[in-house]
């Protein structure tokens, strides 16, 4: 069974794909993978003094230039911001655009993440990755030959909606060599550096994420390292491509603290 080398992200908001995988979707994209980048809502209540629909536009062209260092094209669902549900209309709109980028593997949020709208994108995303094989789903785009495999990413203070401790990932990726390509795409997200100082108290959003990265890279026993956990469940397929694909820099567990 042979998966195509196209990779697609689909996370909640914008930015979300830049901290959580980035360094790992250079690596991908130096090894021959095609990246399409994508996400269900545009982050519209992330602004600080804009509107909502300024927001809108102005986190829509940040995303679409932190795509554009991956030479990936980005692409916005259109669900509200701290709103998004789960409906036919997104299901099939995401399974159009995984058959369309012929993925290979799909990247998401964790089932269990801390945000509402993470949680909702990856129900969205599960059932569509499920049905994108599967020629009697209402949408334009041909079925696939083969189910893509599933990826998620970890969440922010990687832990669970009540704070405890999520469950171990299945591996880590050392980013160290493409932590600047990171950085570079973050960079683009200039509106959310006061979005999390308000929000988060966070005084610098991108240093901030460049340190959640140090502290997985420790777990790791590398600089910098993101993670990843393969969707294993009945009914999707369990070939490990990417562990294969990155095997030079996949790290394993250390320990948590």
């Amino acid at each position: 069974m042979e998966f195509n080398k196209s990779a697609v992200v689909i996370h909640a908001h914008p930015d979300d794909t830049e901290a959580f995988c980035s360094g790992t979707l250079k690596h991908l994209k130096d090894k021959g993978f095609s990246i399409a980048i994508a996400t269900m809502t545009a982050g519209g209540m992330g602004g600080i003094g804009m509107s909502e629909q300024k927001t809108i536009a102005v986190r829509k062209k940040e995303a679409a230039k932190a795509a554009a260092v991956l030479d990936a094209p980005y692409h916005c669902f259109g669900g509200r911001d701290g709103y998004l549900f789960d409906t036919e209309a997104l299901r099939v709109a995401v399974i159009d655009f995984v058959r369309k980028h012929k993925a290979g593997v799909v990247l998401t949020h964790l089932p269990f993440d801390y945000h509402s709208d993470h949680r909702t994108t990856a129900q969205i995303v599960e059932a569509a990755v499920m049905l994108a094989s599967l020629p009697s789903v209402p949408c334009r785009a041909k079925p696939l030959e083969v189910t893509p495999l599933l990826y998620h990413t970890a969440p922010l203070g990687f832990s669970d909606p009540l704070g405890n401790p999520i469950a171990e990932p299945h591996f880590f990726v050392d980013i160290t060599k493409t932590i600047d390509t990171k950085m570079d795409m973050l960079a683009h997200h200039h509106s959310q550096i006061e979005l999390m100082r308000v929000m988060h108290k966070m005084p610098n959003f991108f240093d901030e994420m460049k340190k959640y990265n140090i502290d997985l890279g420790k777990i790791a026993g590398v600089k910098y390292a993101e993670c990843f956990w393969q969707h294993l469940g009945g009914g999707f397929q369990k070939d490990p491509l990417l562990q294969r694909e990155l095997a030079d820099v996949i790290r394993k567990l250390k320990k948590i603290k």
